[in-house]
């Protein structure tokens, strides 16, 4: 499992460092309220998929295990008495 976790991040660093070095482009963002100066193409790139991936995370995160965790909470709770142990049946 290691092994492929390794691969995986080796993976995506050679893919960033390869999208840095063919986008060397210089441009600058405007945000709309903000805006950011000069900076190459390759950075903006990796640092908007960054936070696209941080925004879509914590959505997740959100939306699917908060409501899953409260759910488990709950029926945890209801589960604390031990179940009752029938006797022989008459």
């Amino acid at each position: 499992m290691r092994v492929i976790r390794l691969l995986i991040a080796l993976v995506c660093l050679a893919a960033g460092a390869i999208l840095g070095a063919l986008n060397r482009q210089i441009v600058s963002i405007d945000l709309g309220v903000g805006f950011i100066p000069a900076t190459s193409l390759g950075i903006a790139l990796i640092v908007a998929l960054l936070i696209g991936a941080l925004i879509g995370g914590l959505a997740i995160s959100a939306s699917v295990v908060l409501p899953l965790r409260r759910r488990l909470a709950r029926a945890q709770r209801t589960a604390v008495a031990p179940p009752t142990i029938a006797g022989p049946e008459v």
